[in-house]
Order: C-alpha cells, then sequence, then structure tokens
C-alpha cells in the first residue's frame, strides 16, 4: 500500500480450523490500523492465535450503520481499515455490503482477501449438482413463512443453499420436505471442523432421521437439489391422498416397508408416519 493511500481490506477468515488462514490474511491484519468486527471476543482470539497484537472496533449489524461515516474518514485520511467477520467472508449474509458500498461511493480504495466460505464449501460436500445455484441465506423463523418462500424458490434453476442454527434445523428440513419431497438434500455440518458432517438423503427421509437426533450442534448449512422430473405431478392438488395412495399400493401387493418409504418419498410424509397408517388400515 503506498504511503498515506488508505484502503479498506474484505477480510477472509476460518469457518471452524485456523490453519484454513493464509499468509496474506494475516499480514492484511497486521499492518492494520484497526480491524471492524462482528464481536471482539471471537476476533480477539484469531489474532492471539497469530500473535497479531491490532485494535478491534465492534461493528455488528447493530451499530455497523452508525460507524460508516467514521471507517471512511479513516481510510480517506489514510488508514488501512480492515473488515472481518466472526466466520467466512464478510458481506456475504452479513452488513459488512454497507461499508463496501460507502467506501466505493467514495471513491476509496477497496479490496478483498479471499478466504474460506461456507456456502462454496458446503456445495462440493453435498455431492449435489451444483453448475447453477442461489444463495438464499436465512429463512424466515415461522414455519407458514418457510412453506412460502421454499415454493417461491421452486422455479429456481439450480441448487439452492440454506444457513440454518442447530435448534432450527430439524423444523426447517421439515418444511423442505413438505414443499421439495422428491428433491435430494444435503445437511452439512461443523465446516472444516473435527466433527464435520454431511447427512444426505431425499428430503423426507433426511427430515426424519435429523428429527430422530434431536438438536444437533454446530453451525448447519442446508443445500437442496434443484428441480427434479415428475416433481410438478407429484404436488398437484389432484395427487392420491395418503389413504387413496396406501389402499393402491396395498392392492398391488406391495411390502408395507417399501410402500412406506416410496409414499413418503412421493408425498412429503415422515416414513414413520405413513407406516403407522398403513398399520391402522390393514
Amino acid at each position: 500500500m503506498a504511503a498515506g493511500e488508505g484502503l479498506l481490506s474484505v477480510v477472509g477468515t476460518p469457518i471452524g480450523n485456523l490453519s484454513d488462514v493464509s499468509p496474506r490474511v494475516i499480514e492484511t491484519l497486521r499492518t492494520s490500523d484497526v480491524v471492524l468486527c462482528e464481536d471482539t471476543r471471537v476476533t480477539a482470539r484469531l489474532l492471539a492465535a497469530f500473535d497479531l497484537h491490532v485494535a478491534l472496533q465492534r461493528a455488528d449489524e447493530n451499530v455497523l450503520a452508525r460507524k460508516v461515516a467514521a471507517a471512511l474518514d479513516r481510510i480517506a485520511a489514510g488508514e488501512h481499515v480492515s473488515f472481518v467477520s466472526d466466520a467466512g467472508m464478510p458481506g456475504v449474509s452479513d452488513p459488512g455490503q454497507r461499508l463496501v458500498d460507502g467506501a466505493l461511493d467514495a471513491g476509496l480504495r477497496v479490496e478483498v482477501i479471499p478466504g474460506p466460505s461456507a456456502v462454496t464449501c458446503a456445495l462440493v460436500a453435498s455431492g449435489l449438482p451444483m453448475e447453477h445455484f442461489f444463495f438464499e441465506g436465512f429463512l424466515p423463523r415461522k414455519h407458514g413463512a418457510i412453506v412460502a418462500r421454499l415454493q417461491e424458490l421452486a422455479a429456481v434453476p439450480g441448487a439452492l443453499v440454506v444457513y440454518e442454527s442447530p435448534h432450527r434445523v430439524a423444523a426447517t428440513l421439515k418444511a423442505v420436505a413438505e414443499v421439495f419431497p422428491l428433491r435430494r438434500v444435503a445437511l452439512v455440518r461443523e465446516l472444516t471442523k473435527l466433527h464435520e458432517e454431511v447427512v444426505r438423503d431425499v428430503a423426507p427421509q433426511l427430515a426424519e432421521r435429523i428429527a430422530e437426533r434431536g438438536e444437533l450442534k454446530g453451525e448447519c448449512v442446508i443445500v437442496i437439489e434443484g428441480p427434479v422430473a415428475g416433481e410438478t405431478a407429484a404436488t398437484t392438488a389432484d395427487a392420491p391422498s395418503l389413504d387413496e395412495a396406501i389402499a393402491q399400493g396395498l392392492a398391488a401387493g406391495e411390502p408395507k416397508s417399501r410402500l412406506a418409504k416410496r409414499l413418503s418419498r412421493e408425498l412429503g410424509v415422515p416414513r414413520s408416519e405413513v407406516y403407522d397408517r398403513i398399520v391402522e388400515l390393514t
């Protein structure tokens, strides 16, 4: 950086494993006059791990709007300001975009220091087709609102990527199963950490498996397969009711367990519920 030339560095930080820090990230943070961050405690631990001694300033979504002007003044005066999120690439599903937008509008120099991204890591880990994908971020909290939003996203011609907290992921997967009963879904958890896990199944089966495990730990990413053949037909109002579908399967001599698995996939109903209903009707 030329002497007297201000700079905003948007710095990607590890999403779990500190070994993912690049030499460029360390050098950028070391030479910063101040590091704006979501949580000073989190970033302080990162700096301490690499023996970095830099001033920290809280700039999360609750206060960043009030600090943009001061940060831009510092950059305009020739200082080096870095911005980090708690994990991953700043500006992706966090308020850092406001700072970058303001700096560019003011004609100030901005650089991005690449780092890990939970979006791309989860896509690769899912093994699902990802030639095209749409990053949704966090879905609404209430069930009805989740279903409505997923229905809006149904026409997106690619995979859907959703962030979710561990205590809400089971409920979200249940909604995903209702809207996309034929699609494969991957739950990617604890990315880059010791207990990294990928659980993948057709949506209803995955929802059932995760519900049976109880509350999980670690941040979660849900990757939903893009539109699949037969999806529209399976979700129309003309589709048979559960009881009708059971009756048809039993009449055809289909074994109960196989019938429960098939109807769970086709109708978006947990397999255990389907099997219980089969038992009730026989």
